[in-house]
C-alpha cells in the first residue's frame, strides 16, 4: 500500500452536509419571501426542481459555460419558471439572501470531527473545493474546522475546477505534496474522484448515498469513520 502523507478533501457532501443545510436554507429564504403566498408551488416542489437546475447549472459552470454570477440567481429564475412565476428581481433577492445564510448552517456528516481528530495527528490534511471563496471560508469558520486542514483551495483561487488536473496541480503545490503520497477524499465520481485518478492520486469515494457504479477507485466507503479502518 502506498505510503500516504497528505490527504485531501473535498468540502461539500464530503464533510460539509450540503444537502441538509441547503434545504434548511431554501426554507428561510422561501419563507422569508413569502412565495407561498406570491402563488409559488409548495415547498418541497420548490425544492425539487431547485435542485435539478441547481445540478445542471453547476454542470455549465464546472464547464466554464456560465458565469460565477450568474449561476447565483439563474437556478432560481429556472426554478421559478417551472412554475409560471417570471421575477427576475425576486429571483436575485433569493440567489443573494441564499448566499448569506447557507455558511450560517454547520450540519456536518456524522463522525466528521471524530475522523479529523483521529487523522490530524497522523497526516497533513487539506481541502480541495469548487465553492465560492466567499461563501466555503465561511462555512469552514462557522463549522470550526479550519484548525485540522494546512491548506484550502478553491475554484475560485486556483482559476480552475475540478475535475480540471490543475488544481489538484495547485493544491498539491501550495501543499507541498507529491501526487503519490496524497490521497484525495470526495463525493462526487467524476469531479473528486475521476479527477484526481486522471491526475495520478489515488482516491477514497466517499459513496453516502451507495450508488451502483462502474468505476474502480482505490477505495471507496459509506461512512466517514470507515476511514479510520483504512488510514
Amino acid at each position: 500500500m502506498n505510503t500516504y502523507q497528505h490527504l485531501f478533501f473535498d468540502l461539500d457532501k464530503t464533510i460539509w452536509d450540503f444537502d441538509t443545510n441547503s434545504h434548511a436554507t431554501l426554507l428561510d429564504v422561501y419563507t422569508l419571501l413569502n412565495l407561498k403566498d406570491a402563488g409559488m408551488a409548495d415547498f418541497r416542489e420548490f425544492a425539487k426542481q431547485y435542485e435539478i437546475h441547481n445540478m445542471d447549472l453547476w454542470a455549465h459552470y464546472r464547464e466554464g459555460k456560465i458565469e460565477k454570477e450568474v449561476l447565483k440567481w439563474l437556478r432560481f429564475e429556472k426554478t421559478f419558471n417551472v412554475f409560471h412565476y417570471s421575477n427576475p428581481e425576486t429571483a436575485k433577492k433569493f440567489g443573494k439572501i441564499y448566499l448569506e445564510i447557507l455558511p450560517e448552517k454547520t450540519a456536518l456528516f456524522p463522525d466528521s470531527i471524530k475522523v479529523l481528530e483521529y487523522l490530524y495527528p497522523k497526516y497533513h490534511l487539506h481541502l480541495i473545493t469548487n465553492g465560492f471563496d466567499e461563501v466555503q471560508f465561511r462555512k469552514i469558520e462557522n463549522t470550526h474546522i479550519a484548525h485540522y486542514f494546512k491548506t484550502v483551495t478553491t475554484s475560485d483561487e486556483a482559476g480552475a475546477k475540478k475535475p480540471d488536473g490543475f488544481i489538484f496541480s495547485f493544491a498539491l503545490a501550495r501543499a507541498n505534496a507529491e501526487k503519490y503520497h496524497s490521497l484525495m477524499i470526495g463525493d462526487d465520481l467524476e469531479v473528486d474522484i475521476m479527477g484526481a485518478r486522471d491526475y495520478g492520486m489515488d482516491q477514497v469515494f466517499f459513496n453516502h448515498d451507495r450508488l451502483v457504479h462502474s468505476l474502480n477507485p482505490t477505495f471507496e466507503i459509506y461512512t466517514l469513520k470507515e476511514l479510520m479502518e483504512i488510514l
